[in-house]
Parts: C-alpha cells; sequence; structure tokens
C-alpha cells in the first residue's frame, strides 16, 4: 500500500516548511517518505530536501509565460492541465515507490483548491492507482488577529474540502508565534500594563481559552460587536455576516490542530491524525523477528 498526503493552504502559511518537518520526523522513525514538489514555480532554495518527484522536470511556470506570454495565474493552471494530459510521466516517475509516503507540497494559489476540478482529478488518479490519500490544509496562526480574514480562511477551507472529496485534516499553523499571556504575578505586572521586555510576538498574545474558539471555529465571532475603539461594521454587510455564520453553524466542517514545529509532541500529533485519516499500516503483514543471536545458541524446537 502506498500513502500520498496533499499539502495545500494560501501562500505563506508555512507549507514547504511542514512537508521538511514531515520528512524529517519520519527518517526518524525510519519510514520511507518522499518529497513531491507541484509548484511549478517553485524556488531552486525553497526546498530542504531535493524532491524525488518535480512537476517542474515536465514543465515550468517561467517555460509557460515566457512561451506563450500567460500570466502568472494562467500560467499555473496551464500547467496543471498539461500535466493531467500526462499521467503517464506522473505513474513512471511514481512506478518505483512501494509502501512509500509521498509528501506533495502545492503551490499557494487557494483558487486550486477551492473551484477548479484539477486537483481532485489528480487524487482521484493517484486513487486509482493505489494510494491511499489525505489532504491537510494548512492556515497560518496570524489569521487569528482578523476575524474577517479569519473567517475567510475558514470558508476557503470549507471550500476546498467539498471541492476535493478526501479524507481531510485543516492545520492552524506557525503557533510558535502565539504567545500565552504572562501571569500577573510575574515580573510585577499589574492590571493595567502589560511591562515585557523587547518586542512581542509577531502573532500576539492568547491564552487557552481564546485560541480555542479559533481551532473550532465559533461562527458567534462574526456576529459579535467590535471592541470599544475599533472601527464599525458597515450596517450593509450585517445580512452578509449572519448568513455566513449561518452556513458555518450548519455545516460544521472545519477545525484545525494547532501545530508548532518548535515542539516534536505537536508536530507527532498532527502526523498521527494524518496516519489515522490514511488507515496507515492497517494492511501491513507483521514482519518476522531477527535471529538476534546469530546461531550462537541451539532452536528449542530442534532438541
Amino acid at each position: 500500500m502506498r500513502y500520498a498526503v496533499l499539502v495545500c493552504g494560501p501562500a505563506g502559511s508555512g507549507k514547504s516548511t511542514f512537508c521538511s518537518s514531515m520528512l524529517t520526523n519520519l527518517q526518524a522513525q525510519n519510514r520511507t517518505a518522499h518529497l513531491f514538489n507541484l509548484d511549478p514555480a517553485a524556488e531552486e532554495t525553497s526546498f530542504e530536501y531535493e524532491p524525488s518527484v518535480d512537476i517542474r522536470n515536465l514543465i515550468s511556470l517561467e517555460d509557460v509565460m515566457t512561451e506563450l506570454n500567460y500570466g502568472p495565474n494562467g500560467g499555473l493552471v496551464y500547467c496543471f492541465e498539461y500535466l493531467l494530459q500526462n499521467m503517464d510521466w506522473l505513474d513512471e516517475e511514481l512506478g518505483d515507490f512501494d509502501n512509500d509516503y509521498l509528501i506533495i507540497d502545492c503551490p499557494g494559489q487557494i483558487e486550486l483548491y477551492t473551484h477548479h476540478s484539477i486537483l481532485p482529478n489528480l487524487m482521484k488518479h493517484l486513487s486509482q492507482t493505489g494510494y491511499r490519500v489525505c489532504a491537510t490544509y494548512l492556515l497560518e496562526s496570524q489569521f487569528m488577529e482578523d476575524r474577517y480574514k479569519y473567517f475567510s480562511g475558514v470558508l476557503s477551507a470549507m471550500s476546498a474540502m467539498v471541492n476535493i472529496e478526501i479524507p481531510w485534516i485543516n492545520i492552524m499553523s506557525k503557533m510558535d508565534l502565539i504567545t500565552a499571556p504572562k501571569k500577573r504575578s510575574d515580573e510585577g505586572i499589574d492590571d493595567d500594563e502589560d511591562k515585557r521586555d523587547g518586542p512581542g510576538p509577531l502573532n500576539g498574545i492568547r491564552g487557552k481559552r481564546n485560541i480555542a474558539k479559533f481551532l473550532d471555529p465559533d461562527p458567534m465571532m462574526l456576529l459579535a460587536s467590535e471592541p470599544s475603539g475599533g472601527s464599525k461594521t458597515n450596517p450593509r454587510y450585517h445580512q452578509l455576516n449572519q448568513a455566513i455564520a449561518q452556513l458555518i453553524d450548519d455545516h460544521p466542517l472545519v477545525q484545525f490542530l494547532p501545530l508548532n514545529l518548535s515542539s516534536t509532541d505537536s508536530l507527532e500529533a498532527v502526523i498521527s491524525h494524518i496516519d489515522f485519516a490514511m488507515q496507515y499500516g492497517e494492511d501491513e503483514e507483521p514482519k518476522e523477528p531477527k535471529d538476534m543471536d546469530d546461531g550462537d545458541f541451539p532452536d528449542p524446537d530442534e532438541e
């Protein structure tokens, strides 16, 4: 049995870093894993590991833009359509992989996930060739700083789930950039002022209770009134916000796993969820133990 993990999400969400961290962790567990670069616009310096399969060996965005005078988005769609027309190339590239873990690093254009049929067709082809597939959708923790930006991310994740239709795991990445608030007893911090040394965390300061409502989206946050001093929502968008909140409440498909790549436990928790979604190893035969004594002691069955 072969396994494939589709790593997708908007640009800057940490997909390539997550792929590299997964490869490192799987290799430490003596599991065979390969990187599949599915981004025809990727730079050579963006990979910590050399891709075993690289779409740029078939077609690159730079060549398409130069020869056909396409823009970056149209050129990207052309590259994927060209891949679908040449699936024999992909089958040949994947021919030697057996009982292996394929990590597919995707580009950051979310329209490929949300409403194009390209990736659903690719996943269907992998399933037909004996792969168990799963997708991860990364959304970076910076989205939690703006509730409207956050819910746009939730809707894009939901749209991608419905479009691609395979086992799915949503991940809130870069949680190492979120810092818990310091206790009031620490360093003489009073209730009026948080006296910290140096710059604060990049993506804000949040307690566990505050983070939980973002990991399990609470649609009521979208309808909550702005805090004092904040910009007021235009009344003309109120009905739209109500409709979005109702949609999320009626179809609670999206939940996020927190990912902190500075924590091995956090990464392994995400990998265990991926393994469970793909039923990793359930069809494997038990391995015979090695002869630990190298024949130094007689076999009791022969006595």
